[in-house]
Formats: C-alpha cells, structure tokens, sequence
C-alpha cells in the first residue's frame, strides 16, 4: 500500500515574473539537495489549472527508513513555496489527512523532526 502527499495553492492572480523564478528556484534547490535517485521527489505540475499555482505529488515509498527524511525534505520545501506565494490558499494534505501549518515551523507533521523517531526509523 503506497502514501501519497498532495499539495495545491490557489489565488485569484496568476504568479508575478518574481513569484514564478522563486517557485523555480526553490523546485531547483529542492531536486539538487533531495538525497534519492530512486525516491519520487517534489513533482510540480508544469501546466497548473486555472486559477491553482503551484500544484503536485509525491508518492512515498513503504520504506520507513527513507519516508521520514523525503517527507521532512518534501514539506520543508513547500514551505518555502508557501512563503513566497503570500494571498495562496493551500491545501497539503498526506492521503486523507490534512498537514497543518503553523506559522513558525511551517508544514510539519508532529513528530516529524523528533531525532528519537529518526534514529528508530534508521534515519539520519
């Protein structure tokens, strides 16, 4: 059985010349640092619908090794993306249930960055 994350921001306005190189060079800095070749990654759609910035997927593998590390890289960069799309209406979501968003932290799932877990996991 396979996990998916989705993420999806919406704004009545398109991305400003600024917004759309932000967007890429997070996507860019994000795909160079990611640590897996064989691990689906940040995937960005490359024709959004109307209306809907930034969209897209990624399925995590059932390896619980990897699939704390490619979440943590994962919601760090949407993050970034949310930070640099301010007015978006967002919507992140691990199959069905909801990521939140706080303010400080950004996109994170309790737990997430606790190094116990981590170290349980077989992780960094």
């Amino acid at each position: 059985m396979s996990v998916s994350l989705y993420y999806s921001a919406h704004r009545a306005e398109p991305p400003t010349a600024a917004e759309s190189a932000e967007i890429a060079r997070v996507n860019a800095a994000h795909q160079d640092s990611f640590p897996y070749q064989d691990q689906e990654s940040l995937f960005l759609h490359d024709d959004p619908a109307p209306g809907e910035l930034p969209a897209g997927f990624t399925k995590m593998l059932g390896d619980p090794e990897r699939m704390l590390s490619v979440l943590v890289h994962v919601l760090d960069s949407l993050t970034e993306l949310r930070r640099a799309l301010p007015g978006a209406e967002w919507r992140v979501h691990l199959d069905d249930l909801d990521v939140p968003w706080d303010e400080d932290e950004g996109y994170a799932i309790p737990g997430m960055r606790d190094p116990g877990l981590a170290a349980e996991l077989g992780g960094p």
